[in-house]
């Protein structure tokens, strides 16, 4: 393909991920008060009503919900369509060995996001609000607290992305197993700095960021050393196929 045909697929790409986004809000936009109430769900009863300053505050603070929404919802499809578009820059027998790690694109972010409602943020909220709480008169404004609570899932989710990562650079040849397994303890150290670098100020939510990161990798190695690296799949190979 020339320059100029791989902007015109650039340029269509863009076009679509826009419309998935521009659907999604709209779609989040519409069931705004559903969306709302299931961010609060993690809150404690006692603090699952949130409070707002100014006249503005109630209308901006939904559209900017709506719009992370919209991100959750079509970031899977977005990360598809930038695989997709740098897929071609590889030869055939690495694009069959990158195909299938696309389909776990959009299932890792799912569990991602549900990791990060169902656990990260409920323990977070109770650790946090919970604080000092007799020293403190504890109120959540809701601008804040839905963006904690949209970068948490957005962040959970990109991180799932770890086994298509390392699956990819080890089915690529880049990385060898045995560097992976190797390097174990500094693996553990990156993922602590990942951890202490996502949202969430509190031991709890880091603690339970880096678990995931953590199993991830050694999923990842296990996952890698049961597909095999190019050289052994191609000894594994007869001579004639």
């Amino acid at each position: 393909m020339s320059l100029v045909d791989h902007l015109d697929e650039l340029r269509a790409r863009l076009i679509v991920c826009i419309a998935i986004f521009g659907v999604a809000l709209a779609l989040c936009f519409w069931q705004s008060h559903l969306l709302l109430e299931i961010a609060a769900k993690p809150l404690p009863a006692n603090h699952d009503k949130l409070i707002t300053f100014g006249v503005t505050e109630p209308f901006t603070t939904t559209l900017t919900v709506s719009a992370y929404g919209a991100i959750i919802l079509a970031l899977p499809f977005v990360l598809y369509q930038l695989y997709a578009y740098v897929l071609p820059a590889f030869s055939k027998q690495q694009q069959r060995m990158i195909l299938p790690l696309l389909l776990m694109i959009p299932v890792l972010f799912i569990a991602g996001v549900a990791f990060g409602y169902f656990l990260v943020l409920p323990a977070a909220a109770k650790f946090l609000l919970n604080f000092n709480d007799s020293q403190f008169n504890v109120q959540v404004q809701a601008k804040q607290y839905y963006g904690f609570f949209s970068m948490t899932l957005l962040a959970t989710g990109i991180v799932f992305q770890v086994p298509v990562g390392i699956l990819a650079v080890t089915r690529l040849g880049i990385v060898k197993v045995e560097q992976l397994t190797k390097n174990r303890r500094y693996a553990y150290l990156v993922c602590a700095v990942v951890a202490a670098a996502l949202p969430g100020v509190d031991p709890i939510s880091m603690l339970l960021e880096m678990a995931p990161l953590v199993v991830l990798y050694e999923i990842s190695i296990v996952l890698a050393k049961a597909f095999g690296t190019p050289h052994e799949r191609y000894e594994a190979e007869p001579q004639g196929s």
